[in-house]
């Protein structure tokens, strides 16, 4: 039903283009966001009709007169009736205050033991009417230290316009990530177009290049015997879900978030 709904509402389409070296599992179906994937978290955003507050970054959760108060590094607090965390599961171990020994010992060895890979993703951008003259629109490489997927992202996307200018995005291995992950990003950064340009060397200059340090890429190990979520406490309510308590794609994600609304609901 998510799927179809976004599908209704143009959010997602159908993957058409052609991918290289992807494995395709029996009786799944891939499909692409044209506007790119933060306009399917938008969406959800728009459906709920809550006020959002972006780039607050939390550093303590403590408990106050029955409620939570959540610092955050800029700004004073604020006070919340529940609390519900979806970062990466490294990151609720980082925070301060109250929650430190509210998380009791059998929880914090579960969290501790969630794993998740890194990586880098490197984006070129290209002028208006620029040509990248490969017939794929996505590959995945199997033979490259430092490389693990290119995507001509406008052709995968399925949403070429002469009026827009194509981008590439390159996703390196999970190797090469690990092991370059406290480099210096403009290091790296050559180091990964140098292996681009060996396996595409026909790719023109870009006008601007991006590249982004990935440290919480994928779930490679989720956190043990909690489909979805886990309760950190039940009155305030704290609770902690995302892909780290399932796994790393759409479905992890829907799996969580349902998990986390049965939970949350006798608390509203």
């Amino acid at each position: 039903s998510f799927y179809e709904e976004l599908v209704t509402h143009g959010i997602l389409k159908p993957l058409t283009a052609p991918v290289e070296g992807m494995v395709v599992r029996e009786g799944s179906c891939n499909y692409v966001a044209p506007q790119g994937i933060s306009s399917v978290v938008k969406y959800y955003l728009e459906q709920s009709g809550a006020a959002v507050s972006y780039e607050q970054q939390v550093t303590h959760i403590s408990l106050r007169d029955g409620r939570w108060e959540v610092s955050r590094k800029a700004g004073p607090p604020e006070q919340f009736d529940v609390v519900i965390l979806t970062m990466p599961v490294p990151q609720i171990l980082q925070l301060q205050g109250d929650i430190v020994n509210i998380i009791n010992e059998s929880q914090k060895q579960q969290l501790e033991s969630a794993s998740y890979s890194s990586r880098y993703a490197l984006g070129l951008f290209y002028e208006a009417g620029t040509g990248i003259a490969v017939p794929w629109a996505a590959q995945y490489i199997t033979d490259n230290p430092c490389i693990r997927f290119i995507s001509i992202d406008n052709k995968k996307r399925n949403i070429e316009s002469p009026e827009t200018g194509p981008s590439v995005v390159v996703h390196t291995t999970v190797t090469f990530g690990r092991e370059h992950l406290d480099s210096d990003p403009a290091e790296v950064q050559q180091i990964i177009l140098s292996h681009l340009q060996s396996i595409v060397p026909s790719l023109p200059k870009p006008s601007s290049i991006k590249c982004q340090r990935w440290r919480y890429s994928q779930v490679t190990r989720a956190v043990p015997n909690c489909p979805g979520q886990m309760i950190l406490h039940t009155q305030p309510l704290l609770i902690c879900g995302g892909d780290g308590f399932t796994h790393s794609n759409f479905d992890g994600c829907i799996e969580s978030a349902m998990s986390l609304a049965e939970a949350v609901k006798p608390h509203l």
